[in-house]
């Protein structure tokens, strides 16, 4: 099932603008972002074929069947509380029968927790792309050979350094593994190559050393060390940094390296705000989706604040939302035994005919 048959089988319950257009932050840059909640045709609901979301290929199109979005309303989930409290002139339409659903009766305490949780991820997320935005990775990928130590008077020195030092030849290498040694191994030459060594790293794209048969009475010519540990965790780092490069926004990728800030503006941004409207619905038990400081979180999103005042900020917005958690009046989490009981009565009505 797609978007477009929600709209021909008359099945959806409500469409909104979302994102950037619905909170007021909204640039020529920006996508638009569209949310909506359906309901499945009463064979579908009562067979095997339930859909609980449906999305376009860009996923800027995200549309709820009324279950899972109820579902998640009673979990406070940010996303989901905001759909239900869209600006009016965002709601594209509306059928009569959402109107049973109210935010009053979905705001509670565990808003702090959920908007707070979702935003404390969104600091991690803008901190941890700064490996990635000033540290760019060469596309040449190391090699096996790139970790691996010879030992050295007490000390340890690089293989491909040591190696052309000496004018030795890696293919021509043979290493045997050292008993109850992790990873340390004794280094044999054949200038000639009669022995059939294997070299240190059999191939290019090799992800282990290359343990070679040594014949007897061959002389070790020193130790190897391959450091195994850390091959491991560049390969991680690597396949994720490309994969990055693969399916980042060129855009928002330019506007950060432009500002020169070492985190990701747009999502320090969507931090504050998120954190802005958790206090706003413990303190005043209101959910304002459209923001009124428009240039102020526009100025974050430009990178006009240090990351380390932004932090501040977000540090000061979460100490205010605790202290005012602590005197709202909301309740601890939704009713929801009362919000299933109007899921149950908004189906009732969307099947009886």
């Amino acid at each position: 099932m797609t978007i477009k048959d929600l709209k021909d089988k008359n099945l959806l319950l409500f469409e909104c603008l979302s994102g950037s257009k619905a909170y007021g932050l909204d640039t020529p840059q920006s996508d638009t972002d569209i949310k909506g909640i359906y309901y499945m045709p009463k064979d579908m609901f009562f067979g095997l074929k339930y859909i609980p979301q449906i999305n376009n290929e860009s996923n800027d199109e995200v549309y709820f069947e009324i279950g899972r979005f109820v579902e998640l309303l009673i979990k406070n989930n940010p996303n989901i509380v905001e759909i239900l409290a869209t600006p009016e002139d965002c709601i594209l339409f509306k059928h009569p029968i959402m109107e049973k659903l109210k935010l009053e009766m979905v705001l509670s305490k565990l808003c702090k927790d959920t908007f707070g949780g979702y935003a404390l991820t969104q600091i991690r997320k803008a901190k941890g792309l700064n490996k990635k935005i000033l540290n760019p990775m060469p596309k040449t990928r190391k090699t096996v050979l790139d970790f691996c130590f010879i030992t050295e008077n007490y000390s340890s020195v690089k293989a491909k350094n040591w190696l052309k030092k000496r004018h030795i030849l890696q293919a021509n290498c043979g290493i045997s593994k050292i008993p109850n040694a992790k990873n340390l191994y004794a280094l044999f030459y054949d200038e000639e190559n009669k022995c059939g060594y294997k070299g240190i790293a059999h191939k290019e794209n090799s992800n282990d050393v290359s343990v070679s048969s040594i014949p007897n009475g061959e002389k070790e010519i020193s130790y190897l060390f391959f450091n195994q540990d850390s091959y491991s965790s560049y390969c991680k780092e690597y396949s994720e940094y490309w994969e990055w490069v693969e399916k980042r926004n060129e855009d928002r990728y330019s506007l950060n390296k432009s500002h020169g800030k070492d985190y990701d503006a747009k999502n320090m941004m969507h931090t504050i705000r998120l954190l802005q409207v958790a206090l706003e619905i413990v303190r005043d038990g209101k959910l304002n989706v459209k923001r009124k400081n428009r240039d102020e979180l526009l100025s974050i999103k430009r990178g006009e604040l240090d990351y380390d005042e932004v932090l501040k900020m977000a540090e000061e917005l979460m100490l205010k939302i605790e202290q005012e958690s602590a005197e709202s009046k909301l309740p601890e989490k939704p009713d929801a035994q009362l919000i299933e009981s109007i899921l149950v009565e908004m189906r009732a009505t969307l099947y009886a005919y």
